[in-house]
C-alpha cells in the first residue's frame, strides 16, 4: 500500500472506533434506563392485579402518609 491509502484507513479505524466507543455508551446508558422503566412496570402490574384500593394503600405507606 501506499503512504496515502495507510493514512486514509489508519484515519477511518479511529473515526470508527470512536463512534463504536460512542453507540457502546448510548447502549449501555439505555440499559440502565430500561431496567427502571421495568421495575415501574413490575410496580404497575402488582398494583393492576391487587386492585385499586390496595395499591392506594401501598402509595400512601411508601410516602408515609
Amino acid at each position: 500500500m501506499d503512504q496515502v491509502t495507510e493514512t486514509k484507513l489508519a484515519v477511518h479505524e479511529a473515526i470508527c472506533s470512536e463512534r463504536y466507543n460512542s453507540i457502546d455508551r448510548s447502549l449501555r446508558d439505555g440499559d440502565k434506563r430500561m431496567t427502571k422503566i421495568e421495575y415501574l412496570l413490575y410496580g404497575l402490574i402488582v398494583c393492576v392485579l391487587f386492585g385499586p384500593g390496595v395499591a392506594g394503600e401501598l402509595v400512601k405507606k411508601i410516602l408515609g402518609l
